[in-house]
């Protein structure tokens, strides 16, 4: 790879912009000074500096991203502000893509990657990776509510897989639940129609997990962070 374009990839600037860096002595491989855009090197064995900060490249980044409502699981889009321009230049250079979707209003977990079989494997139906959603429902959910889920409830379109709800609290002056709602499935609306099919409905919803993977509370709306070595392993580890 030119390392010009390893800069561009690594987020250090546009191809202009890190020849610059380049012309003026800025960029070290592997300890040495090099001022050569054509210059040739193996990425993922090359250690780049840039004012006294290491860089090493990597084929596929992963991103936890606390997505906040009103923004789209998008690459792009031409009405609403999409995740991808939560995160920073190297992701949108790398093409890093979320992997599934959260609804417009729904918060909290969002894996974003540019890794197109980790993702396919994410959301196979057959790998049966599980979803954890926290939500706040108008009406008091029951166990009756319960066994429906676990039986697999019957959508219009769309035979759900059995489902885990949970309890955890309920408020009988304002006529509300706080539920924990486990699926393995990703359809449109999902969970929110299958409260609807118990005739109630969901007022807020928040992902906090994906497979082994769990929203980090340090993480506040709208923030972001690279999955550890050890997240990601214990994902590939699930598939």
């Amino acid at each position: 790879m030119r390392l010009d374009k390893c800069l561009t990839d690594l987020g250090l600037g546009t191809r202009s912009q890190v020849k610059l860096l380049l012309k003026r002595g800025e960029i070290a491989v592997n300890g040495r000074t090099e001022k050569s855009a054509k210059f040739q090197l193996d990425p993922e064995k090359t250690e780049i500096s840039y004012q006294g900060q290491v860089y090493r490249y990597e084929s596929f980044l992963y991103y936890l991203l606390n997505k906040p409502k009103g923004v789209v699981s998008a690459t792009e889009d031409k009405v609403h502000k999409t995740v991808l321009e939560l995160l920073d230049q190297q992701a949108r250079h790398r093409q890093v893509f979320p992997v599934g979707r959260l609804d417009k209003d729904t918060h909290g977990l969002l894996l974003l990657t540019n890794d197109g079989q980790l993702a396919h494997q994410l959301l196979s139906p057959k790998k049966h990776v599980a979803k954890v959603y926290r939500a706040l429902v108008s009406g008091i959910m029951t166990q009756a509510d319960q066994e429906h889920f676990g039986s697999g409830i019957r959508l219009k379109d769309h035979h759900c897989l059995p489902a885990r709800l949970s309890i955890l609290a309920t408020d009988q002056a304002k006529q509300q639940s706080s539920v924990e709602i486990v699926i393995q499935e990703g359809k449109f609306h999902q969970v929110k129609r299958m409260v609807q099919a118990c005739g109630k409905e969901v007022l807020d919803l928040q992902r906090t997990q994906m497979g082994p993977l769990k929203l980090d509370p340090a993480l506040a709306l709208g923030e972001y962070r690279r999955l550890t070595p050890h997240e990601l392993a214990q994902l590939k580890h699930t598939l």
